[in-house]
C-alpha cells in the first residue's frame, strides 16, 4: 500500500510527512481490512504532526476519518462482509471492563487506543480495525460526503449533548432556544444542520469572512468576528477552536444558567477567570472527550434523517502536507478530504 507516514513530529510547515509504500496490512483475529476511497482531514490530525498531543516515539499513519470498502477478513468476523461500505472514527479501541466502558461513556477509558495515533490511520490506501469500531455508511452520502461525519459530525454532535443541546419543543421565534458557535470549519458546520433542525437560532463567531458566509449560507440567525458584537446571549455555546483566550469570553456573553462545551482535543491555555464575570449565575462548563461508538452510531442515523450536507473539497493523498497548512492557516471552506 501507499500512505503519508510521519516519522517524527514537526511543523506542518516543513512538510513532516512522506509518501511511502508499505505492505499491506494483514487483519487479525476480529478485524476488516477497508480499502480507503476517502479519508477527511481533521484539525486533530495536525495537533499529532505537529506534536501538540503527547509525540510518539514510532512512525504513525495520520487520518481518523475514514470511508471505504471491506476487502479483506480476519478470522471470526460476523458483522461484516467483503464490498461492504464502512467508516472508522477516531476511537478505535476500549477495554471494555473497567467502569468507564461498563457505564456508558468509554470515551474515558483508560486504556483508549485512537485511529491515526496509536494505530495506523487512513492517509493510506489501506487500514485494519476491530469490526466493532466500524459502522456502515448512509447510502445517502458520496464518500467523500461522509467522511466529515466520522469526526467532525460526532464530536459536534457529543458537544450537542454536553452543553444541553436536545431536540425541545419550540414556540415563536423570540423562544426558539438560541446556541453560539466558536470557530466555524469542518465540526461548526455539520453541528449548525443538527441544530437549525432541533429548532435552535444559531449564531457563529469566526474570524475568518469566508466562514461567517458559510454560516449564513447554513442558516445562521448572525455570523461575526467577535462575540461583542453577538446580538443576543445564548442559553448554550460550543468552543470549536483551540484557543484557550475564548473561554472567559465566551462565558461573559452565555445566558445566566447557560452551559458552554469545550470540543477540542487539544485547546491552548485558558487565561484566569473571574468568578462573578464568568461563573456566577449558575453558569456551566463541560469539556469533551473523545466519543463512544453510541455517539457515531446516533449521530449516522441523524445525518441520514435531517439529511446532513457536508461541503467537501478534494485533494490527492500526496497534498497531505498542503492540505494540513491550508488548514493550519483557515484557508479551507467546509472539510478537505484526501483520496488515494
Amino acid at each position: 500500500m501507499k500512505a503519508m507516514v510521519l516519522e517524527r513530529c514537526a511543523p506542518i510547515e516543513t512538510e513532516p510527512l512522506r509518501i511511502r509504500s508499505l505492505p499491506d496490512p494483514e487483519p487479525g483475529h476480529g478485524e476488516i481490512r477497508v480499502r480507503v476511497r476517502a479519508c477527511g482531514v481533521c484539525r486533530t490530525d495536525l495537533h499529532v504532526v505537529e506534536g501538540e498531543l503527547p509525540p510518539l516515539d514510532h512512525p504513525v499513519i495520520p487520518g481518523h476519518q475514514v470511508v471505504g470498502e471491506v476487502d479483506a477478513l480476519g478470522a471470526g468476523v460476523r458483522l461484516f462482509k467483503g464490498g461492504e461500505r464502512v467508516g472508522i472514527a477516531w476511537l478505535r479501541h476500549t477495554c471494555g471492563q473497567c467502569s468507564h466502558c461498563k457505564s456508558g461513556r468509554e470515551n474515558l477509558c483508560e486504556q483508549a487506543l485512537f485511529t491515526g495515533y496509536h494505530a495506523p490511520g487512513g492517509y493510506a490506501t489501506h487500514v485494519v480495525v476491530r469490526e466493532d469500531f466500524a459502522y456502515p455508511v448512509p447510502e445517502t452520502l458520496g464518500d467523500a460526503e461522509a467522511t466529515p461525519l466520522l469526526c467532525a459530525g460526532i464530536i459536534g454532535y457529543r458537544s450537542l449533548k454536553r452543553c444541553l443541546c436536545g431536540p425541545q419543543p419550540t414556540g415563536s421565534s423570540a423562544d426558539r432556544p438560541k446556541l453560539a458557535l466558536y470557530g466555524f470549519g469542518s465540526s461548526a458546520h455539520i453541528v449548525i444542520q443538527i441544530a437549525r433542525h432541533w429548532g435552535y437560532d444559531v449564531y457563529a463567531v469566526s474570524r475568518t469572512p469566508r466562514h461567517q458566509r458559510l454560516a449564513l449560507e447554513l442558516g445562521a440567525r448572525w455570523a461575526g468576528p467577535t462575540a461583542e458584537e453577538m446580538p443576543v446571549k445564548p442559553g448554550h455555546a460550543i468552543i470549536f477552536a483551540p484557543a484557550g483566550h475564548l473561554v472567559p469570553t465566551a462565558l461573559e456573553h452565555l445566558e445566566k444558567g447557560g452551559t458552554l462545551a469545550l470540543a477540542g482535543i487539544y485547546m491552548s491555555r485558558i487565561p484566569s477567570l473571574d468568578y462573578e464575570k464568568h461563573l456566577f449565575y449558575e453558569k456551566n462548563i463541560h469539556s469533551v472527550t473523545a466519543n463512544t461508538r453510541q455517539d457515531a452510531r446516533e449521530l449516522l442515523e441523524i445525518a441520514a434523517a435531517v439529511p446532513i450536507r457536508p461541503e467537501v473539497h478534494t485533494y490527492p493523498l500526496e497534498q497531505a502536507n498542503r492540505v494540513l497548512r491550508d488548514l493550519k492557516e483557515d484557508k479551507i471552506r467546509g472539510t478537505a478530504v484526501l483520496l488515494p
